[in-house]
């Protein structure tokens, strides 16, 4: 489970308000396998190519061509001190930025999520910003979505996600741009993504961007979803890891436990694709502690302003710091789609939140949970590693595929007390490497990922 439940707390009432408490409208619907699927509620959109980093506006910036193209800051467009809310230090900062075109999204959309795969050199970091236009045509402010460095080093900012922001008709929530009330109609038609890359003045130093983009959604209030036809069976050797043997580890990163899902998950996946931490990496760990990837996964993924390591681009930008990881935050349509990335070889880490009742074999409950979905059995049921088990071993899991499927692809819910709650509507992680093989490129194409 993740400590992630605060802040979606706040903004499921805020949801529950506006649309209240009547079941679902009209869900979406898996098309047949083999034939063209029905549009969904998902558009992703995301720059990686070295034409997509020449076609954005750049100031200071350049992009690099090579077999991963990327964007580095090739001289300063301006100067700047910057005060880190979490350490009181004020520095200054050399900056140089890139602006995306604007994307109008095949979605009008009432959540934007972005993501980003960056490396960060000690001394620099990144910020990356949205700003967009309603479907009333006026503009959004420009909203920060995250300041973020891969290491927390003494030359380094502490990442953060940046709270209060709101015009009051929309707000970003920790890692989500969201609209205030749905109900009214109103929805973000397009956007564009500012990207700024800062160095320690004089350094010759820069970060380098590889991906950015975002996944913006609007899927229909719902209770339940049809249920969907299972696939050929298959299941994935992905590494087992339990968050709970973690529990009381690291309380300045969130203490382990529960609030350390989100973390466990990335990395079970990190390492199926044969990326670890090296033993230099891990040598800050107590080495008294198992599975010490998991306590580097935490610090890494961990948001000073949230106080976890559930924040979702901050996983996605962990992953992506291996060599030739790329990473995204998205939503699926259906268990059909999540189950074609599964047969071509990715796992993927899903968010869910539910009762214990409503998940047979779970054995809890959750307001906000992540897991891995590693395979399916020739049933079609969901074979998952489970973070939220007592040890490694107990960490696969079989879950009923009709509760697993609902419980994931639902926006709405109610919780032990009767009262109307959000769900996460088929949010996920998908990590995958560079040079995808041909069965990985046709399960990741028609999802806008490469």
């Amino acid at each position: 489970m993740t400590s992630s439940t605060p802040r979606r707390t706040v903004l499921a009432a805020a949801l529950a308000a506006a649309a209240g408490t009547a079941a679902s409208a009209v869900p979406a619907v898996a098309a047949p396998r083999g034939r063209t699927p029905a549009p969904g509620f998902v558009d992703n959109r995301f720059w990686s190519s070295y034409t997509d980093w020449r076609g954005g506006t750049a100031d200071g910036t350049k992009a690099v061509p090579g077999h991963r193209p990327g964007l580095v800051l090739a001289h300063p467009a301006g100067r700047t001190d910057h005060t880190d809310p979490h350490t009181g230090r004020t520095s200054s900062w050399e900056y140089a930025s890139w602006t995306s075109p604007v994307h109008t999204s095949t979605v009008p959309a009432t959540e934007v999520i972005a993501s980003w795969n960056a490396r960060t050199p000690p001394g620099t970091w990144i910020q990356v910003e949205l700003s967009g236009t309603y479907s009333d045509s006026t503009a959004t402010p420009r909203y920060v979505l995250g300041r973020w460095t891969s290491g927390d080093g003494e030359d380094d900012i502490r990442r953060t996600s940046v709270d209060d922001q709101t015009d009051g008709r929309s707000s970003v929530w920790t890692d989500t741009f969201a609209i205030d009330d749905p109900a009214s109609g109103l929805r973000l038609l397009s956007y564009r993504l500012r990207l700024t890359l800062y160095r320690a003045p004089g350094s010759g130093l820069t970060p380098t961007v590889w991906r950015i983009g975002a996944m913006a959604s609007d899927v229909p209030d719902r209770f339940t979803v049809p249920a969907s036809a299972p696939g050929p069976a298959r299941e994935l050797a992905v590494p087992r890891y339990s968050q709970n043997t973690h529990v009381g580890q690291y309380p300045e990163y969130d203490n382990g436990g529960e609030a350390w899902c989100s973390p466990t998950s990335s990395q079970m996946i990190v390492e199926y694709w044969g990326r670890r931490p090296s033993a230099e990496d891990l040598a800050w760990v107590d080495p008294a502690f198992a599975d010490p990837q998991v306590c580097h996964a935490a610090r890494l993924t961990y948001d000073n302003q949230y106080e976890g390591c559930g924040n979702w681009p901050f996983n996605a930008a962990y992953a992506a710091t291996y060599p030739d990881m790329n990473a995204v935050v998205t939503r699926l349509n259906s268990l059909t789609e999540l189950e074609d990335l599964v047969r071509s070889g990715i796992p993927v880490v899903t968010s869910q939140s539910f009762l214990e009742d409503e998940l047979t074999g779970a054995g809890y409950g959750t307001s906000g949970h992540l897991m891995t979905v590693v395979g399916f059995t020739p049933a079609g049921d969901v074979i998952a590693n489970d973070p939220a088990s007592p040890d490694n071993e107990a960490v696969r899991r079989v879950y009923r595929r009709r509760e697993w499927e609902n419980i994931w692809l639902r926006t709405k819910r109610y919780d032990a007390n009767g009262k109307v709650r959000s769900g996460t509507g088929g949010v996920c992680y998908i990590f995958w490497p560079t040079g995808p093989t041909p069965s990985r490129h046709r399960a990741l194409r028609p999802l806008g990922l490469v």
